[in-house]
């Protein structure tokens, strides 16, 4: 059968509204002008009811020689997704006019962006390299209180552009920092929230109450109460003893605010020194003393844990595992290299996300989680199919399609529908290939990727 290009609108005439009440699926054009651009609102809320896909590839266990994983089984099959949610997974069927093609490609939890800057981005402008930094952080503070007023201008239009490469990355999830500080006071929370809000049918968040100044170096503590009371899930902090001269005030403050309202604690600690181990030391022990906080409470980037000797990381990576206090890295390398086997030795939960994209912190980003789990198994030599597969939880906040028997264990009936489509042949390539995104929906509505039928 020839297959023949036809256009969005073309589609959702012929499909997404003239199929009202019949199971039809997204499938996936290939024509430039779809596949490189986000879906409209309206698109979206159009395919976020009944649809079948088709010819999904999905992963079904592992081959085995010996006791060694050699190859990872996938079959294809036909998905059915109603409100939202995954209706049923049946036996593919590639003659299902009704249903849209997925053409082979994989099928994997949507990716999870666990650690970035949504509301101070040169992206979406135009280009701008990072400029020479002076002063350390607090002379980066200083840069912020001149250059925010003019960034929040164009805060939340570039958010939306920064959506929307995470999207075409795969991503459907993130945790927002957000800056609150004297300077933008609360904007930059209302800003961002505008953004979230256009784009809530395809993207969901979490957000932390950033305290980038300091929260006692400039006097933040107001606006972080303020913004406790708003809809805000995490109390963030950054170096308390090189920023605000005290571990033990900082740390106080954020955990009591967190108990308060009801709130996790998500702290930057770049500092890699003594005062480093002493503040996650001192984290620690307020969680143990606050057990409502485990399980809600991590640490981004933590340097430090780079820098200990290894009894000491053991030691630590033992009580952030014993305190459920998760570890959110860039996976930095060359000068630095994180202890990210150790910490998955001692069950602690160990997150990722591009931190900042293209502003005046860093030039660098691609939006892309897979290449920061692809870049953790070079670092970290998991190199065979098996290590490779496990590599992908990096990219999905750790949900894989197998458990470490080989047992599928996603998708099932009731999931959420928050998927992405990719061209490999399964996880193991996807990681060490950094395989294209082809299609990426959320919560049942497709918001990446062309859509297309057979004619």
């Amino acid at each position: 059968m020839q297959r023949s290009e036809i256009s969005r609108k073309d589609f959702l005439r012929k499909s997404g509204l003239g199929l009202v009440g019949m199971a039809i699926a997204p499938g996936l054009l290939e024509t430039g002008d779809v596949t490189n651009q986000p879906l409209t609102d309206k698109e979206n809320r159009q395919m976020g009811k009944d649809y079948i896909l088709k010819n999904v590839r999905l992963e079904t266990g592992f081959v085995y020689e010996g006791e060694e994983v050699v190859h990872t089984e996938t079959g294809l099959f036909t998905v059915s997704v109603s409100n939202g949610k995954i209706k049923s997974i049946s036996a593919n069927t590639p003659n299902d006019s009704r249903a849209l093609d997925a053409k082979g490609w994989l099928m994997l939890p949507a990716f999870k962006d666990m650690h970035i800057h949504l509301d101070k981005t040169f992206y979406g402008g135009p280009w701008q390299a990072r400029r020479p930094r002076t002063g350390g952080v607090k002379g980066m503070i200083a840069l912020e209180q001149q250059i925010l007023p003019e960034m929040l201008r164009t805060s939340t239009e570039r958010a939306e552009k920064l959506i929307e490469l995470l999207q075409s990355k795969g991503s459907s999830f993130a945790r927002s920092h957000v800056n609150i500080e004297p300077t933008s006071k609360l904007q930059s929370l209302k800003n961002l929230q505008k953004a979230l809000e256009n784009k809530k049918d395809g993207f969901e968040t979490e957000l932390v109450a950033f305290p980038q100044h300091g929260v006692f170096y400039t006097d933040s503590a107001p606006y972080l109460k303020e913004a406790a009371q708003m809809d805000i899930d995490f109390i963030g902090g950054v170096d308390p003893f090189s920023i605000d001269g005290s571990i033990e005030k900082t740390l106080d403050f954020a955990v009591q605010l967190a108990l308060d309202h009801n709130k996790g604690i998500d702290l930057h600690l770049h500092e890699s020194g003594e005062s480093g181990l002493k503040t996650v030391e001192y984290l620690i022990q307020k969680v143990n003393e606050n057990p409502v906080l485990k399980k809600k409470t991590f640490i981004s980037h933590a340097f430090v844990l780079g820098k200990l000797e290894k009894p000491k990381q053991e030691e630590i990576a033992a009580q952030l595992g014993d305190a459920n206090i998760g570890i959110v890295s860039t996976i930095p390398f060359g000068g630095l290299v994180m202890p990210i086997p150790v910490l998955y030795k001692h069950n602690v939960t160990v997150l990722t996300g591009n931190d900042s994209i293209v502003d005046h912190w860093s030039t660098w980003g691609s939006g892309s989680v897979l290449q920061k789990a692809s870049l953790m198994a070079q670092l970290y030599g998991y190199s065979t199919e098996f290590l490779l597969s496990r590599s992908l939880k990096l990219a999905t906040a750790n949900v894989l399609p197998l458990d470490d028997k080989g047992v599928q264990q996603w998708p099932k009936t009731g999931d959420a529908a928050d998927m992405v489509l990719v061209d490999a042949s399964c996880s193991a390539e996807a990681v060490s290939r950094i395989s294209p995104v082809k299609s990426l929906i959320s919560k049942g509505n497709v918001v990446w990727g062309g859509l297309g039928s057979e004619v």
